[in-house]
């Protein structure tokens, strides 16, 4: 066999597995949605080590307004540890069972980024084991080292640092070496994270038109919600097509969109008038409360409802994770409306509020090709938006096709020296978009 799977239950065996300089690939909660865990047999070529970090103990402890975490702690199990303390983490992905430590290598993001920022801005300092095993410190207040062509990458990534995340890691602080680099250059084995005061939120949903009918609503509720970052935490959409996943008893509406959003309780007063006064396409009649167990049961169960649905299909994952400026969101939008006409049954969720939204097909195995066709076209027009092509996600396997136009020689030259350094024998990921664009 090409794959060979290896688990490991503490340090010191990862330590000594480091040592042995064996090309792995290495995850924890196979939650990520570019690794197509199920085809890895066909997807990876061998002899390579799939190595699973799930099972080293976590650790959590408080420094100050800041959370360590170490090893395998989950986004619930540090949300309801945090909570006990009357603290936070500021941004979370919609899949609280993932783990942080992997969520920080491939993208550092999530929900309520809207009112928080990137994570990457949350990131006190990390700690990681390098290709010999040995354990080394970073930190956000230091500036990233100089490497070869550093000057130029930093460059040319300016016009994407208003973005969640760019096509390429965002070398700016000497923490970004293990952020977002997918562990191609090291495993990240501790984070000291700033959080926030646990605030009491509401949620509210806007019933709405289907966005491939009328979007008015829609782009009017994305403009006024600008004004209010911060008292509202998150503004989140799921399409009807989205809704129709649920549970019967789990839908809202009648074949109709869903704009939730998430406030602060202690503004929540305030929001409500002002920004409903601000909204002439939405009637008050259509906007109402829910509780927070429901938001986020029906956030998180749209996501899993698409996986579960490709994997019955035999299929893999067709969607996308643009996120472009506010000035080209109906660009975006207008390109996901001819999308929807190829005949395909297909989805539309995501961070609305943030331009950032994942379209996604869903394919018979006959339609995959006419689909990944259609995809090009639209990753081509996000690089003339200037846009990022993938926001949350990642690159893993699935994407490094797309990502091919948006990568030039100046990121391949830092790409190239980063991995001399930080992996001479070409242990981590040796299929990553590091070695592979």
């Amino acid at each position: 066999m090409n794959l060979t799977s290896k688990s490991f239950s503490n340090e010191s065996d990862l330590i000594n597995h480091l040592k042995t300089h064996t090309p792995s690939f290495y995850h924890s909660s196979r939650t990520s949605t570019v690794i197509p865990y199920d085809k890895l047999e066909a997807e990876m070529k061998g002899p390579l080590v799939v190595a699973d970090l799930s099972k080293i103990p976590p650790k959590m402890t408080l420094k100050g307004e800041n959370v360590i975490i170490r090893g395998a702690v989950n986004w619930q199990d540090a949300d309801q540890f945090l909570k006990s303390h009357g603290r936070a983490i500021m941004t979370s992905p919609t899949e609280q069972l993932a783990l942080i430590l992997a969520g920080l290598a491939t993208s550092c993001t999530g929900e309520r980024c809207f009112a928080f920022g990137n994570m990457r801005k949350q990131i006190v300092r990390l700690k990681y084991l390098d290709f010999n095993g040995v354990e080394h410190e970073l930190s956000a207040d230091k500036d990233f080292p100089s490497t070869e062509g550093l000057a130029a990458y930093q460059k040319e990534f300016s016009h994407y640092s208003g973005y969640k995340n760019a096509p390429y890691p965002r070398f700016e602080k000497e923490t970004d070496l293990l952020i977002g680099t997918e562990g191609q250059l090291g495993i990240i084995t501790e984070a000291e994270i700033k959080t926030t005061t646990h605030d009491d939120v509401t949620h509210l949903f806007m019933l709405l038109p289907k966005w491939e009918n009328d979007y008015t609503a829609h782009l009017e509720i994305f403009k006024a919600v600008q004004h209010f970052r911060g008292a509202v935490i998150s503004c989140e959409l799921l399409d009807s097509n989205s809704i129709a996943y649920l549970k019967a008893d789990e839908r809202l509406g009648q074949s109709q969109d869903v704009i939730f959003l998430e406030i602060l309780s202690n503004e929540f007063e305030r929001v409500y008038g002002e920004l409903l006064g601000e909204l002439q396409h939405v009637s008050p009649d259509d906007v109402f409360e829910l509780s927070s167990a429901k938001f986020h049961s029906v956030r998180a169960g749209v996501p899993r409802a698409v996986f579960e649905e490709n994997s019955k299909m035999g299929v893999k994952k067709m969607g996308t994770d643009c996120q472009v400026s506010g000035d080209h969101f109906k660009d975006l939008l207008d390109f996901y409306r001819e999308l929807s006409k190829l005949g395909v049954r297909y989805n539309l969720f995501g961070h609305f509020g943030d331009a950032h939204l994942h379209y996604n097909y869903m394919p018979r195995p006959e339609d995959s090709q006419k689909c990944q066709a259609e995809f090009e076209k639209l990753y081509a027009q996000v690089l003339k938006w200037q846009g990022s092509p993938f926001a949350e996600h990642g690159i893993g396997l699935l994407k490094q096709k797309f990502i091919k136009p948006f990568i030039h020689d100046t990121q391949r030259m830092v790409f190239k020296a980063l991995k001399k350094q930080h992996d001479p024998k070409s242990q981590f990921f040796p299929q990553g978009f590091m070695t592979t664009v």
